[in-house]
Order: C-alpha cells, then structure tokens, then sequence
C-alpha cells in the first residue's frame, strides 16, 4: 500500500515502463517509508490519442513521453507529497531523460476502512495489518 496506477502513452517500451515503475516504488518507499515489498502497480497503455493531458492553462506543451500517475493512499503529510512528487520527476528524469512537463501526479486519500487485501477481509481494521 499505497496502490499505484500508471498511464503511458505506446512511446514507451516494456524495458522502460518497468524503469518508471521501479523509480516510482523507489520514491514510495523512501518518502512514505512503505515497506520495501508493498509494491502494488497498475500499469496501463495507451494510443497517443488515448493519453490526453493538457497543460491547465500553465504554458506548457507535453510530449508524447506523457505519463499519469495516481496514487491512492492513507493519508499522507503535505510534505511529505511534495517531496513525493519532486523525487519521482527528479529520478525520472536523471534515469531516463523524461522531462518534468510531461509527468502528471495525483494522489486520492482514503482511509483504513477502504482497503481489502484479499479474502473479503479489511485487514488495516482486523489488525492484520
């Protein structure tokens, strides 16, 4: 936990979107200090047409590197997101040369109650977790 869904246009190869999803995990462990093997990813694909992520009035374009980020969590510190953020557009761009512009991120909160880890069970309110 926290559960990560990732968008990328077909720009990217399935050597590279590992590379993101491992950047990705890195920075979920290091800031939101998660355990090293709660790793769960959704990784989607889409068609260039498919992936639209405008600039929001920022003066931006995105390339076709584009790439969505959403991350649903137990709250986490304001802090604690920015650095988030920052460290996952940093690696991002050290490690494989995406541009800052073109990673969107986005963080959902919920709470104990909303995780099921399996067996119809909410593990966080059982204790099992």
């Amino acid at each position: 936990m926290p559960l990560i869904r990732v968008d990328v246009t077909e720009a990217f190869t399935k050597e590279t979107t590992r590379q993101i999803l491992d950047v990705i995990h890195h920075q979920v462990v290091d800031v939101f200090k998660v355990p090293k093997g709660d790793r769960y990813q959704i990784l989607s694909r889409h068609s260039q047409d498919e992936l639209i992520l405008e600039d929001t009035g920022l003066g931006f374009e995105r390339t076709a590197n584009r790439i969505s980020i959403q991350v649903f969590s137990r709250p986490r510190a304001k802090e604690d997101k920015v650095k988030f953020y920052k460290g996952v557009v940093t690696q991002l761009e050290q490690e494989l040369g995406i541009q800052g512009k073109d990673v969107l991120i986005s963080i959902f909160e919920n709470s104990d109650a909303d995780w099921s880890f399996g067996f119809g069970e909410a593990q966080f309110l059982t204790g099992d977790l």
